[in-house]
């Protein structure tokens, strides 16, 4: 988890998250939460460097659409960083 970006765990945040998530609706997602677009010459990429590292599964819905599933390695992952940031949160 300490190789990826910020973008790129709000990402695996998303996917896990959603019902169905596919491209567009994880990017409509971080569009919510960022309150700015997202290009998709960002989140592709990123995509795809997660499936690459094995946190995220890439499957066709379509001829058109892709669905993105975490791996096992991906629930991991954001287990560990949550359990990280409970650790280090300071409450008032």
């Amino acid at each position: 988890m300490e190789q990826l970006t910020g973008f790129q765990r709000d990402i695996l945040y998303v996917i896990s998250g959603l019902e169905e998530p596919y491209g567009l609706a994880i990017k409509d997602e971080l569009e919510k939460y960022y309150e700015h677009e997202v290009n998709h010459g960002r989140l592709y990429p990123n995509l795809d460097d997660l499936v690459e590292n094995d946190f995220v599964q890439k499957s066709a819905l379509d001829r058109r659409t892709n669905s993105y599933t975490l791996t096992e390695s991906g629930y991991k992952a954001l287990e560990v960083r949550r359990e990280w940031e409970e650790q280090n949160l300071q409450t008032t």
